[in-house]
């Protein structure tokens, strides 16, 4: 969480939300908390059901809490007593499908919320977003007569035009091609950079969320399970949802050398990472990433490739070791190797993490 969450541009404190249904009250939300500094991008992270669009609904003010606080700007948005109506929060929203005004134009749907501007000065404004979004010379077309990609830079740039305190992003990506969301998502996160404008994105794809967010939080079950950095969430995931959940890996059984800073596997031992105290002996599943283990023609461990998946400058190996243990391996694509083919492997771990063993 950021450093004085008190003194945050956005504070979720502990927020409770649900619905009643048959008199009972089903709860979605369960005491979620995250704090984002002015200008700082946030991701809610997670499957569908997790409860992330709701935690989003909750702060644009569509949905009420049952506990718990949420306030921009010093500003106190809702609590389970009140609740500021959507208009006066000085949030903007960008929707999955966009929500453009088909029979207006481009222009016309960046100056919709800047209806109260003078002439010139909204003129102004509409060009100005237009500049920034990389669409000044589709002023005058229809939504339809863009690409989805263009129509995402519409309506990013008409929930920018009044200038909001914090800008949501409810799955904006997810009508895109996978080759272009990665790409718009580095874009947008470019575009709210260069305005300093506080957002909060939602999304089920941790590509996007690494491509646009500074801090990220991982939902599971209504809660956040962590909330970090990218960088973190890969290498130091605090709990083995979060290790599983993130990026590519398996586990394999290890035990806790004496001393408890070194884990032994089939492979070899490995130093740990950040470690909770674990006593020598202990059993434990360790978390192998694939750019932990390297194809290497020279190595006296070899594994057989069982699968493989072609993703144009690398394959992602599925490799079988004589025991029997599964490991996952990315390796550049001029190494192409036929599936049944045993290859040389060795490890190359600098962030090594553990969990209880679960049997």
């Amino acid at each position: 969480m950021s450093a004085d969450p008190n003194a945050a541009h956005l504070h979720v404190d502990a927020i409770r939300v649900g619905y009643r249904l048959h008199g009972k009250l089903h709860e979605v939300v369960h005491g979620l908390s995250f704090a984002l500094q002015r200008g700082e991008i946030g991701c809610l992270l997670g499957q569908s059901g997790c409860g992330k669009t709701t935690v989003l609904r909750a702060i644009a003010g569509f949905e009420g809490l049952s506990a718990g606080r949420i306030a921009l700007g010093g500003r106190e948005l809702s609590t389970a007593q009140a609740t500021a109506a959507p208009e006066t929060r000085q949030v903007g929203v960008v929707f999955q499908d966009y929500a453009l005004f088909p029979h207006l134009s481009v222009a016309d749907n960046v100056g919709f919320g800047l209806r109260r501007m003078k002439g010139s000065e909204r003129q102004a404004r509409i060009a100005s977003l237009l500049q920034l979004v990389g669409l000044a010379t589709h002023a005058d077309k229809f939504p339809h007569e863009l690409s989805g990609g263009q129509q995402q830079r519409v309506a990013l740039a008409r929930a920018l035009a009044p200038a909001p305190d914090l800008l949501l992003l409810d799955e904006p990506f997810s009508n895109l091609d996978v080759d272009l969301r990665e790409r718009l998502a580095t874009e947008v996160r470019d575009i709210l950079k260069e305005v300093g404008t506080t957002a909060v994105l939602v999304t089920h794809d941790q590509h996007e969320a690494f491509a646009i967010a500074d801090r990220i939080g991982v939902m599971h079950d209504g809660a956040i399970v962590q909330w970090d950095s990218a960088y973190d969430l890969y290498h130091r995931p605090a709990s083995r949802f979060v290790a599983d959940f993130i990026g590519l890996g398996v586990f394999v059984p290890g035990v806790i050398a004496q001393g408890g800073e070194q884990v032994g596997i089939e492979l070899g031992n490995l130093r740990l990472d950040r470690q909770t105290f674990r006593p020598a002996g202990a059993r434990v599943d360790v978390l192998l990433r694939a750019d932990d283990v390297v194809h290497d023609d020279t190595a006296t461990v070899h594994a057989e490739v069982t699968r493989k998946a072609f993703r144009g400058a690398e394959f992602l190996y599925t490799l079988r070791l004589a025991s029997g243990q599964q490991l996952l391996a990315l390796v550049p694509s001029h190494h192409d190797h036929a599936v049944g083919e045993w290859i040389g492997i060795r490890l190359d771990a600098e962030h090594v993490v553990s969990f209880p063993r679960l049997d």
